[in-house]
């Protein structure tokens, strides 16, 4: 994953999992469930094929309705951050797995396989390791002392390792990482003799991020890959993170794959999201679309690309935003476990030939009003409850009510909404079973916040983007 990948999640992104018995109860499905007919499964679609289609988790996340999604849907599971070596040994000795070994019991509860992430890489290491004061025969044996207990912990367990992670630079030289100055060229094939050793069963792929097309970065790859196998190193696959901009597919991506495959190596796509600048359109959301479809044909078209992952499913729990300023929107689905038109994108490019409805998107309105009441405040929080009521003569199908913090404040957790800040600005939209608000009724969510110097209350609410009045909203 490149940068610090999922690890700093903003708790302004935060989304209050919904079980499935409760939404079932209300007399709505989870999108994408299995109790939901109406809606392609992705990983049936995949297994059809003969490939994996897996999902990135937030492992403190695995409750709820994010639960349900991404148990039903994906056959396979990446755990975002709770394998990497900052997580797993961030003093030395002392190995630290509950949240690993979350993410494998639920992989396992639900038939999925689980792709660990990942052994050896420059990024997200504990400051013993990134700052020691190495000779080569040292860290040597730390690294391979890190493979063995890792691998070995969870030895017949895990489907895939990604045992060297972004180990090059754009233009395919070598990526100085404390490994590569300390121990050279050769501490990548160290590291997958290591792996083969601790797991003998597990697959071993080498992955990395803008590699997805013929380039100098791809080209470097290449030539390792090619090395290796010659050398008689074990490694079985090449993982493409395909962390991509909406519009800007790689065209060469299903020739990379093939000329990978044809080292003799399997191919994944292990970390998939396309992003876009906010805020979404129709048109882009298209475009987005069509781009997840492409990828996953492309892999379909090389007998080799054993599958796709996307880097998490739900906008909600996506990295992006918090690495690309005004950028996001990037994954299949919204942040109210809502399928986009990427979902559909998937699904249609693995078979799929039923009606995806008429979409997430929020409808018109012609007449709201806003209540907002602060029910508790201390010296550091609050907690606010929002009624929202249409007053118009037509119902409201799907909603997003947006206001700007006038003091500062930020949204910390909510319930009964999918809530999203950036800077000042809030956006919450329904949850899969208050998306519709009949004329004459309402809907009343609920969030913590933190304040500092003030706490007013919004000076305006927008519904769908009309203006609402406010202070005359009851509860429905």
């Amino acid at each position: 994953m490149r940068g610090t990948s999922m690890k700093l999640q903003s708790l302004r992104r935060t989304v209050l999992g919904i079980s499935a018995a409760a939404l079932l109860a209300a007399g709505a499905a989870v999108p994408g469930h299995a109790a939901e007919a109406a809606d392609p499964v992705l990983r049936d679609l995949a297994a059809a094929h003969g490939i994996s289609y897996g999902t990135a988790v937030t492992g403190a996340k695995l409750t709820g309705a994010y639960a349900d999604v991404a148990g039903a849907q994906f056959d396979s599971i990446t755990p975002g951050n709770e394998m990497k070596w900052g997580s797993v040994e961030p003093v030395r000795g002392d190995f630290r797995w509950s949240g690993a070994d979350a993410v494998v019991d639920f992989a396992e509860a639900r038939g999925q396989k689980v792709r660990g992430h990942t052994l050896v890489w420059h990024s997200q290491l504990p400051s013993w390791v990134e700052n020691g004061s190495w000779t080569a025969s040292g860290l040597r044996t730390v690294m391979t002392e890190h493979i063995k207990t890792a691998a070995g912990r969870y030895k017949g367990r895990i489907d895939h390792w990604d045992v060297v992670n972004e180990a090059f630079d754009e233009d395919g030289t070598r990526r100085q990482s404390v490994f590569q100055r300390t121990l050279g060229d050769g501490y990548i094939a160290d590291a997958f003799r290591a792996a083969r050793a601790a797991d003998p069963a597990a697959k071993l792929y080498l992955n990395d991020y803008n590699v997805e097309g013929l380039n100098a970065k791809s080209d470097g790859m290449y030539e390792l890959v090619r090395s290796l196998k010659a050398q008689g190193v074990p490694i079985d696959g090449v993982g493409l993170q395909a962390h991509l901009i909406v519009g800007q597919v790689p065209p060469s991506l299903q020739a990379n794959i093939q000329r990978f495959a044809d080292l003799g190596v399997d191919v994944a796509v292990t970390e998939l999201d396309i992003r876009m600048q906010l805020p979404a359109t129709e048109a882009k959301l298209a475009q987005q679309k069509a781009d997840y479809a492409a990828v996953t044909r492309a892999c379909l078209a090389v007998s080799r690309c054993v599958g796709v992952t996307v880097w998490g499913f739900t906008d909600s729990d996506s990295w992006i935003p918090d690495f690309f300023e005004g950028q996001g929107a990037a994954t299949p689905y919204d942040e109210g476990f809502r399928p986009k038109p990427a979902f559909y994108g998937i699904a249609e490019a693995l078979g799929w030939t039923g009606d995806p409805g008429p979409g997430p998107g929020p409808g018109p309105v012609d007449g709201c009003a806003v209540a907002y009441a602060v029910q508790n405040q201390w010296s550091a929080g609050f907690t606010a409850q929002v009624t929202v009521r249409n007053t118009g003569t037509a119902p409201v199908n799907g909603w997003q009510l947006a206001w700007t913090w006038p003091s500062g404040q930020s949204v910390t957790q909510a319930w009964n909404a999918a809530m999203n800040q950036s800077g000042a600005s809030v956006a919450a939209a329904n949850v899969p079973y208050n998306a519709s608000i009949a004329p004459g009724g309402s809907v009343t969510f609920g969030f913590n916040g933190a304040w500092s110097g003030g706490n007013a209350a919004p000076a305006g609410f927008a519904l769908n983007g009309r203006p609402c009045a406010t202070g005359t909203a009851q509860a429905g």
